[in-house]
């Protein structure tokens, strides 16, 4: 039988030999290669940026904990893998993360209040005050005094976006798409959506690549296009101030196939290609078509696909003619016809290359979007308020980003280059360490046997590389 006492455990033997655990090897944390991270952070000063968008009522004399300390202690935390505020009540202790905050006594031993030595960083009743802090409150409120301007964080991630190329490039893709935030209490905000079935928040993105560009927490009670010219409008802006001749082209399912998008875009010289829902009158355009499709299908015994470019235009909703591909496709199932709209013009791109090629490809975005919610717990949005919540977004928002600028710097030409948020997570940035703080250094001692040893030593010097991010004057 197993017997354990405070300080140590006796497990079943192996063979003749004892198994026994005891609690004496000192500070060791799981969470090492979050120095990656802390890497990324001092040339990309990506937290940094976040948490200038917040101003901190606090009176400086009183403060234990500064404000960008408190931001970056959330961030990393769900870069780390700690989803909630409560899982910080236990991190206060770990001083590898009062490294990465920037704690200049990462033990904890100085503090104010001997109930806090041996506890660097902030707890949870600290940490929620970045999130319930109402909008107007400042230096008299009584507790919560740490405004976040949540129209200062906006543009924050197109200004990364920009930072993150050395040049301007050709072309730029931007995809769209809605997504169910599933709520399980009383929020502010919460509708039944009929389409996800259940009740929720319906969060709009806009990507480039793998590069989040905009994250908008949405009542579940509007269209799924609903807001995205106005986004759109600050972000292409943004872009063409800093990029002025680069190319944009506009993708989205059909949830976004809407006139007043369509016509902004055409107005400011953005491309589109979107789905488009199909209804009788498609079907009847690309019937000769399907029929080809079902034949080939009889004939072969394999999917068949037949493309019909045509010119449409809605009976009332559009205000003008435009180009349409058809794809007639038969399958095992039965005929499956689909739709795309576009500004590209026959003689730039075919029919058949821009929805296989072109639109297909806009199904890579749901992987970041998956990465986000459910590597970076950005569906965590369990507050009473909506501005709360949408913090909340934020917050996975630039924890994800800080993981991407990771992956697109550190990991490029390693075996990992193109790995998930949470393989990242899983293989580089969860190593076991011993920590041992000394007056003039911080000694991390990692295990010999760790398998990807190798990676890590390739993503440090790739890291090593890059300028460091300006300091504040």
């Amino acid at each position: 039988m197993t017997e354990c006492n405070a300080q140590r455990v006796e497990f079943h033997p192996l063979g003749r030999r004892e198994v026994v655990g005891q609690f004496d090897g000192g500070n060791i944390t799981s969470d090492a290669g979050g120095l990656l991270l802390r890497e990324v952070e001092k040339s990309r000063g990506i937290i940094r940026q976040f948490a200038d968008c917040f101003t901190d009522h606090r009176d400086p004399e009183l403060v234990e904990h500064t404000l960008p300390e408190l931001v970056a202690q959330r961030v990393y935390g769900l870069a780390l893998g700690y989803e909630d505020v409560n899982d910080h009540d236990d991190l206060r202790q770990d001083p590898l993360l009062a490294v990465l905050v920037g704690k200049a006594d990462p033990t904890g031993r100085n503090r104010l209040r001997a109930r806090d030595r041996g506890k660097p960083l902030a707890g949870k009743s600290t940490l929620n005050r970045l999130e319930l802090t109402p909008a107007g409150a400042d230096g008299e409120s009584r507790y919560k005094k740490i405004v976040a301007h949540l129209r200062d964080v906006e543009p924050l991630f197109v200004n990364v976006f920009l930072q993150a190329h050395a040049r301007a490039p050709r072309k730029i893709i931007l995809d769209l798409d809605a997504t169910d935030d599933p709520l399980h209490g009383h929020q502010l905000g919460r509708f039944f959506h009929g389409y996800y079935r259940n009740y929720c928040y319906l969060p709009l993105y806009i990507f480039c690549g793998e590069h989040l560009l905009c994250a908008k927490l949405r009542p579940a009670d509007r269209d799924a296009s609903a807001g995205c010219v106005q986004e759109l409008e600050r972000i292409v802006a943004r872009i063409r101030d800093r990029w002025p001749h680069v190319k944009i082209l506009i993708r989205g399912d059909s949830g976004f196939c809407r006139e007043g998008l369509m016509a902004w875009c055409e107005q400011h010289a953005v491309d589109y290609v979107l789905g488009l829902a199909k209804n009788d009158r498609l079907k009847l355009e690309i019937a000769p078509e399907l029929h080809e499709a079902r034949e080939l299908y009889e004939t072969t015994g394999e999917p068949s696909r037949v493309f019909r470019d045509f010119p449409y235009r809605t009976l009332e909703s559009w205000s003008r003619t435009r180009r349409v591909i058809g794809k007639a496709e038969h399958l095992s199932k039965g005929a499956n016809p689909r739709f795309i709209v576009t500004s590209l013009s026959a003689e730039h791109i075919s029919g058949d290359r821009l929805y296989e090629q072109v639109y297909c490809a806009r199904g890579d975005m749901e992987n970041r979007i998956k990465e986000q919610q459910l590597s970076l717990f950005a569906d965590r949005t369990s507050c009473h308020t909506m501005r709360a919540n949408q913090l909340r977004l934020f917050y996975s928002s630039v924890a994800y980003t800080l993981l991407v600028a990771l992956r697109q710097h550190g990991l490029k030409g390693t075996e990992m280059a193109s790995a998930q948020c949470d393989t990242i997570r899983l293989k580089l940035l969860k190593i076991g360490a011993q920590i041992r703080v000394t007056f003039r250094k911080v000694w991390l001692s990692f295990s010999e046997s760790y398998p990807y040893r190798h990676v890590f030593l390739s993503i440090y010097e790739n890291l090593r590389q890059l300028p460091a991010y300006p300091l504040r004057r």
